[in-house]
């Protein structure tokens, strides 16, 4: 598949108006805090888990959420936006020495920066194309490996109980979600065995909040109701016999939520000591 060419596409923003965060749980905050703030650049969060046992990495707009438990991973690869892919392989290099022990590794090319995290995550880094897509930093897309026949469910899931914009994939099978402006959740078929659920999550925000709540009630699928705002689901299901399709744990938010939107604070990595330029500090 042309990843790059089907994963930046855009298609209709529906009910589903934001993806915020990735969880994923990492058993080394020390090493977390090296790939994902010196090697990628990302900023740690500096109001919220800001204890020693958690750490929310900010990305533009959205966040990778990083517990310390046992590693988790995703069945596919995490697409991600950067301003620069040459200031991103330098800070890779820089800190390649104190990750050799651990899964780490990238290769560059001129378009990406294909990236395998400390702990076997795969992750594809691309440059904003100039008047494709406001963002310049942050999620772009998740891409799930799917068993074979089962996207067209997976699609219907989504466009019926999430009521999301979905379509599907021109070469390769699969379908594509919107999940917010320039975001996407892609789930692809493969014949590759694919590991069981480990319990990672993403967060999603909603403008039909309560009627999607509704929807899958009725099939028995909300896991937890955290407060007027959010609940909870993990089975992706065939809406026209119930069977279970996929596992993946989706945090469901109102746009009412009061974290919605919140700003969050962006460094600008290439702000050191050496060269310092005053007001330079925040990217966005």
């Amino acid at each position: 598949m042309n990843e790059e060419k089907i994963l930046t596409k855009e298609i209709e923003l529906g009910n589903v108006v934001a993806l915020e965060h990735i969880n994923l749980a990492v058993p080394n905050q020390k090493i977390a805090t090296i790939f994902y703030i010196l090697g990628l650049g990302l900023t740690r969060d500096p109001y919220m888990s800001v204890g020693h046992e958690n750490m929310w990495i900010n990305i533009g707009h959205q966040q990778f959420h990083l517990p310390t438990r046992v590693q988790q991973k995703i069945p596919g690869t995490i697409g991600l936006v950067v301003p620069s892919l040459s200031a991103l392989s330098a800070r890779l290099r820089n800190v390649a020495l104190d990750l050799n022990e651990t899964a780490f590794s990238f290769e560059s090319e001129s378009t990406k920066i294909d990236i395998t995290c400390p702990w076997g995550n795969q992750i594809i880094c691309t440059e904003a194309e100039f008047g494709s897509s406001p963002m310049v930093l942050g999620i772009h897309y998740i891409n799930f490996d799917v068993p074979v026949g089962t996207s067209e469910q997976i699609g219907e899931f989504y466009s019926e109980i999430l009521q999301a914009s979905v379509e599907s994939l021109k070469d390769t099978v699969g379908i594509c979600v919107s999940v917010g402006n320039s975001q996407s959740l892609v789930f692809q078929e493969t014949l590759r065995e694919i590991p069981a659920y480990d319990g990672h999550h993403i967060a999603i925000y909603l403008n039909e909040f309560k009627e999607v709540y509704s929807s899958l009630d009725k099939f028995g699928l909300v896991t937890e109701v955290s407060g007027d705002f959010q609940y909870r689901f993990e089975d992706i299901v065939d809406i026209s016999t119930g069977k279970n399709l996929l596992k993946l744990e989706h945090e469901v938010r109102d746009v009412a939520h009061p974290m919605f939107q919140r700003d969050l604070i962006n460094r600008n990595p290439n702000q050191g000591l050496s060269g310092y330029v005053s007001g330079n500090d925040r990217f966005m």
